[in-house]
């Protein structure tokens, strides 16, 4: 709508309304909650990462005096009946304790509450368990094999839910995207490459343990502080699992220490619920980082066969990918997130993609940044540079060549809108890092990757009041988990030509604001910033209408510019938002403005890195030299902000590229620290230069698209494709660490 406008407020960088509480440590997070009479819960894991429980003896705790409360699977919904998705209720339930059988190491059994912690991890020393060890499965290639244990032998069929023979599977469930006919076209192609890989399971690695803290009290009110992506989420999944209404539960969401997608399930907030029922008490609950790692979310490890048909000029004809994405102890990896992204670059006329959903003893994957797009675009990119190599031709003219359009067909059926796909691969042709030399000397290398993903949208509310000196006081229901309060404050201050600085940002309960859909899928600038912006619109047109009323007048007659209202035909006739503010109490009451929405049109967004590595071949170490990271932001609502984005996700990408991964033996993780997890710090990278594209989203008044999701899929395959120009050798797995280094180089000798 305003694609030619020049922004006042939009395009800058004000300081974040949050910002100082936040520097200055006067920010509450979940685990800062303190309340009067306040007990501590603690949570009795599996130690085994598939076993039956044969018993469970809790006398000992229950008498014990420091024991206030203890909570048990007999305490949670009984049936999944009772739920509005019965088999997906069930995996809910069953993933918060488990009842019969233990689905990983890390799987919560039981929880107590005491007056401290040390009390009540001393009372789970007293329980007693007898469990029947099971053989374990911890990738998807094994669980697929005939005789694999299954985790669930009775899982019941259902629409979503795949049960062969009524014997239980671990095949959660199947996607298939078919475009045209790429089995045939792949026949008719005049070159075919082919080739697997395989990713290990890895961490979103936030900063802030998860937590929660619940009161229920005497008149039957439940209320929950947590520090999540989504309070309505949080308080949906918490009345299904306990069989209660969702009506007699607040959620009041606390400031966020990270959360990458990993912070929107609810793993300690039922637990807490019941234990606080139980005593009487509030109770609060703070997983340790090892149970972080062990036992909530992290992302799917993959097995891929990718196929690709081409001619002698790069031109690709057809395609396909088998993706099998670990989906941990029950159903629900991010393989729709996968097969939507592999082959969205480019135009591909004939394309088959079969993707499976692993289950895996492991912990139940969750969201985590561009869900399973890393993943897929890692092993498709490493192709298309494979292909470019193979041919002489430069990589990046070979993507132009193929690149997707406005108006063209993903093989997951969305028509491509006004996406940035060429001008992010323009802008790498043209960037200085493409053409510059590298650093002199041997085991250096550049590498080129393109990324993509399609972004999400959804329900959003927000609420605003002008105050009487002017202000404005703006609730939304988006949790901020990015600056997304100043982000979404500019927007609403765009449309009233006001400072960002007279604007109040809060996330409001779920009593206070209307329902809002999780923070994640780079959806909260796009749905919560249309929505900001239609809230606005309506305090415009009800301060002209009070304007008209006061003056007695026509609407017709008032204009608004820049916080004033004036009379068109009398100048001398104007109102600043204060003057009106003191007058709103005797000329009709409060201003208040609302939008309640659930937009359409959020694009995808692609990405691209520039990444230049050295690698040492003695110790296979790999360096990362410099990174240029480029996105198509659609409009950068806040620079600083989406500057940050890009960089952040970036550097999660090369972690990702070449460290982290969950290092399993016997169905145990072995690193389940952040010294043993290593993830990288700034002392690990260069400063990564951030080029922002803006390719403007019509389907939003400000040219909107998601950003804190596509820029970490590139660096995937920019490090595998570096790392290949410096010793020679493609590598198809992730992570390419050291030992994977070495074994490269020895192979090529």
């Amino acid at each position: 709508m305003f694609k030619d406008t020049k922004f006042k407020v939009i395009g800058k960088s004000p300081i974040r309304h949050d910002g100082n509480d936040k520097v200055t440590g006067r920010a509450l997070y979940g685990a800062d909650m303190n309340l009067p009479g306040m007990l501590y819960g603690k949570v009795l894991r599996s130690p085994h990462a598939h076993a039956r429980i044969r018993s469970i003896n809790i006398d000992k705790v229950a008498k014990h005096p420091n024991c206030k409360s203890i909570v048990t699977s007999k305490d949670l919904a009984k049936s999944p009946e009772t739920t509005k998705e019965p088999m997906y209720g069930q995996v809910r339930i069953s993933n918060v304790l488990a009842s019969d059988k233990v689905l990983y190491k890390g799987h919560p059994i039981l929880a107590v509450a005491a007056k401290s912690v040390d009390d009540a991890e001393e009372l789970l020393d007293l329980v007693d368990i007898e469990y029947e060890i099971l053989n374990s499965v911890t990738n998807a290639e094994d669980a697929i094999k005939d005789g694999a244990d299954v985790l669930h032998e009775n899982w019941k069929k259902s629409d979503d839910i795949l049960d062969i023979n009524n014997k239980g599977t671990n095949i959660g469930t199947i996607e298939v995207y078919k475009l045209g006919n790429a089995d045939d076209e792949l026949k008719k192609s005049d070159l075919i490459i082919e080739r697997e890989f395989r990713t290990k399971t890895v961490h979103q690695g936030y900063i802030e343990p998860t937590n929660g803290t619940a009161w229920w009290r005497p008149n039957d009110r439940l209320t929950i502080w947590c520090s999540s992506q989504g309070h309505f989420g949080i308080r949906d999944s918490v009345a299904q699992v306990l069989g209660i209404s969702a009506s007699n539960i607040t959620v009041i969401p606390m400031e966020i220490g990270g959360g990458f997608g990993g912070k929107l399930s609810a793993y300690l907030e039922p637990l807490a619920a019941i234990l606080s029922k139980k005593s009487g008490n509030p109770v609060k609950m703070t997983m340790s980082r090892s149970e972080v790692l062990e036992a909530t979310g992290p992302t799917s490890g993959s097995y891929q066969k990718i196929t690709i048909g081409y001619n002698s000029q790069g031109i690709i004809n057809a395609a396909k990918a088998q993706i099998l994405l670990e989906a941990g102890a029950f159903p629900g990896s991010p393989v729709s997130g996968a097969a939507s992204a592999i082959f969205a670059p480019y135009d591909i006329q004939h394309v088959r993609i079969d993707g499976y959903d692993i289950m895996t003893n492991k912990p139940k994957t969750t969201a985590y940044r561009a869900p399973g797009a890393p993943i897929a675009m890692f092993a498709a990119e490493t192709l298309i540079n494979e292909i470019a190599d193979s041919l002489g031709i430069d990589s990046v003219e070979l993507r132009i060549r193929n690149v997707a359009k406005k108006g063209e067909r993903r093989s997951d059926g969305v028509i491509n809108g006004d996406i940035g796909a060429i001008d992010v691969m323009e802008n790498i042709r043209n960037h200085p890092h493409y053409s510059m030399p590298l650093p002199k000397g041997d085991y250096v290398g550049r590498g080129i990757s393109m990324g993509f993903c399609r972004n999400n949208s959804g329900v959003s509310s927000v609420i605003a009041n002008i105050l009487p000196d002017g202000n404005f006081s703006l609730t939304e229901g988006s949790v901020d988990i990015g600056g997304s309060r100043t982000a979404i404050a500019q927007q609403f201050a765009e449309v009233l030509e006001v400072g960002v600085e007279n604007i109040l940002p809060q996330i409001g309960d779920t009593d206070t604001i209307g329902y809002t859909s999780n923070t994640g899928g780079s959806g909260v600038a796009f749905k919560t910033g249309m929505a900001a912006y239609h809230t606005a619109q309506d305090i415009k047109t009800q301060l002209i209408k009070r304007a008209a009323l006061i003056w007695d007048t026509e609407d017709g007659n008032v204009d608004y510019k820049e916080g004033v209202l004036y009379h068109k035909n009398d100048p001398e006739l104007k109102m600043t938002l204060n003057d009106i503010a003191a007058l709103l109490g005797d000329t009709g009451g409060p201003i208040t403005g609302k939008s309640h929405i659930n937009p359409g049109g959020q694009e995808g967004s692609y990405a691209a890195n520039i990444v230049d590595v050295r690698v040492d071949p003695e110790t296979g170490k790999i360096e990362i030299l410099k990174v240029t990271a480029f996105q198509d932001v659609g409009k950068a609502i806040h620079r600083a902000y989406v500057e940050g984005q890009i960089q952040g996700g970036t550097t999660q990408g090369i972690g990702w590229a070449i460290n982290e991964e969950y290092f399993m033996l016997d169905g145990q993780m072995q690193n389940n620290t952040f010294l043993d997890y290593r993830m990288p710090t700034s002392l690990d990278l260069p400063m990564i230069d951030p080029v922002v594209i803006e390719v403007f989203n019509p389907n939003h008044p400000f040219g909107v698209k998601g950003v804190g999701e596509s820029n970490i899929v590139p660096p995937l395959g920019a490090v595998s494709d570096a790392v290949y120009n410096a010793i020679g050798k493609r590598i198809y797995d992730l992570p390419i660490n050291p030992e994977a280094i070495i074994r490269a180089i020895n192979e090529k000798l």
